[in-house]
């Protein structure tokens, strides 16, 4: 990296010094005592855990970490083999196996054999699947950006330039489809051929220096070689991908890609505002509501696995209550982010006062206790000290100019997805020497 980018070869001095100084920095920091505030909260993370041990053996309990929050949820175990159980029967996504498939390389194998992963996290297959993910995501991020929705706050400025272009009407209606269990239905060796259609479409025979049949023979070992056990048992799953691969979700993106060529087409022609976040679509129409149960009705014929939904999410918002046993930074960070997702979102000083005092209940009710001033520092800090604004808290949720204006400054200031994605294409531009623009509307610094 420091030689593609800096000329800096990996024998240089400067790197030999700096990893001198490293080691001797860990060394110095691992062998020092901890302070009393350190000492006292490891013994209490030591209590907790040891806490939560007892009552999970006490218990037919099971705790998990979810793929997406990455938050604890504790269930019982029959409640777990219930779910189990209906999601095979509605997705009939895997297929139970006679016998351990390892047994077949074991026997196979000259020498000593590789021990087998045991841990599901890590399963064998993951580093292929990371390595794929790299080489094809920043593909898919530089050709269907146009189509792609990052974040809501993307979506806005995608909103604000359908407003100026004045093509909101009073009869236009914003629409969302969710399409249902997309990791799970992807068909196998369906997506792998659409994955080798992308490449081909836009000129890749070679994706750095590997060829599109070793693509498609890794992508194939990634999807199709994708075994677990569960009570004893052998599975393979033979529809869909897994949800915590890297890879799966870049060639859904794809799959999904090539799916909705139809629909892009088609709002393209009527000049109206089309984009998906993996299996949400979110769109604008100025057609009745007939025609729209129409359109969704001919877009569930498109796959037989690919189907969508209209349906309101019957989720509340939720609030990590104070008294969870969550790191401190979490609580100031869930603030700080609600208030500034509110004015991102909130097109007028009235709608995000009304969003702050909404926030603000919400809070309260989940054990916060949040006097005037650390409530209006937790807005202040990321807002006026980014932007270098003068204008005060209080004059700002009474003025409506002075509003708008450190909205349009936040709405243009770039957000961690967004420069996680013009960090993959500007690699990838700088690969093959190109010269493709960004997002030249985003202010990246």
């Amino acid at each position: 990296m420091l030689h593609r980018r800096h000329d800096i070869p990996e024998n240089a001095l400067k790197i030999k010094q700096f990893s001198n100084n490293l080691i001797t920095m860990f060394n110095d920091r691992y062998t020092s005592l901890l302070s009393y505030l350190d000492t006292y909260r490891s013994r209490n993370e030591i209590i907790l855990v040891h806490s939560i041990k007892r009552k999970l053996r006490q218990t037919s309990n099971i705790i998990r970490v979810t793929d997406k929050s990455r938050v604890f949820h504790v269930d019982s175990t029959i409640h777990y083999e219930e779910k189990v159980k209906q999601y095979q029967i509605k997705t009939n996504a895997c297929v139970e196996l006679s016998s351990n498939p390892l047994m077949d390389t074991f026997n196979k194998a000259e020498g000593t054999p590789l021990r087998p992963i045991v841990s599901g996290i890590y399963a064998p297959a993951t580093g292929i699947s990371k390595m794929l993910d790299k080489l094809k995501r920043p593909l898919f991020d530089q050709y269907v950006k146009q189509t792609t929705i990052i974040d809501g706050v993307h979506l806005i400025r995608q909103l604000h330039k359908y407003v100026s272009l004045d093509l909101l009407k009073p009869s236009t209606y914003l629409c969302t489809f969710d399409i249902t269990d997309l990791y799970t239905m992807l068909p196998q060796e369906e997506a792998i051929a659409i994955l080798k259609t992308f490449l081909l479409q836009f000129g890749h025979t070679h994706v750095r220096h590997m060829t599109i049949d070793a693509i498609e023979s890794l992508a194939r070992i990634v999807l199709i070689e994708n075994v677990f056990t569960y009570n004893d048992k052998y599975y393979r799953q033979i529809e869909g991908g897994t949800m915590g691969s890297p890879f799966t979700l870049t060639l859904a993106n794809i799959f999904m890609w090539h799916w909705e060529q139809k629909l892009v087409e088609k709002q393209k022609s009527f000049n109206e505002l089309y984009g998906r976040y993996i299996d949400d679509i979110s769109m604008t129409s100025n057609d009745s509501v007939e025609y729209l149960r129409q359109m969704l009705s001919t877009a569930n014929e498109y796959h037989t696995n690919i189907k969508l939904t209209s349906e309101i999410d019957s989720a509340e918002p939720y609030i990590l209550p104070f008294k969870s046993d969550h790191p401190r930074h979490y609580f100031g960070n869930i603030t700080r982010t609600s208030l500034c997702r509110a004015i991102r979102y909130s097109s007028t000083l009235q709608e995000f006062n009304y969003e702050r005092r909404y926030i603000k209940l919400m809070l309260l009710y989940n054990g916060y206790d949040i006097p005037s001033k650390i409530y209006s520092t937790s807005i202040r800090k990321p807002i006026f000290e980014t932007f270098h604004q003068t204008t005060s808290f209080s004059q700002m949720i009474h003025d409506e100019n002075k509003y708008l204006t450190v909205r349009g400054g936040l709405l243009l200031k770039a957000t961690p997805g967004e420069h996680a994605r013009a960090a993959r294409i500007a690699t990838e531009i700088d690969r093959n020497k190109s010269t493709t623009c960004i997002d030249p509307s985003v202010n990246y610094n």
